[in-house]
């Protein structure tokens, strides 16, 4: 599940927030900040947590290409890395 600090960057990248906890009416806006909306908030965990799985499906499969690549196991690359 993605972290309100995760929304707030994927809603404002730019930065200029502050937040305490993980509840929207604990979000602080620098001077000239436009604010977003509970909606807003609320609604993009959903699509950060889509990204967030698509970003893990891309590194898995990334990590398997890799591996077929090499001939080797998960367990054989750890080994030859630890």
């Amino acid at each position: 599940m993605a972290t309100s600090a995760e929304v707030l960057s994927y809603l404002i990248p730019t930065g200029g927030w502050a937040i305490s906890g993980d509840d929207f009416e604990n979000i602080y806006y620098d001077a000239g900040v436009k604010p977003i909306t509970k909606k807003q908030f609320d609604d993009a965990f959903k699509i950060v947590d889509k990204v967030n799985a698509d970003k893990d499906t891309a590194k898995a499969a990334a990590k398997s290409t890799l591996l077929e690549k090499l001939g080797i196991t998960e367990d054989e690359a750890k080994l030859l890395l630890g």
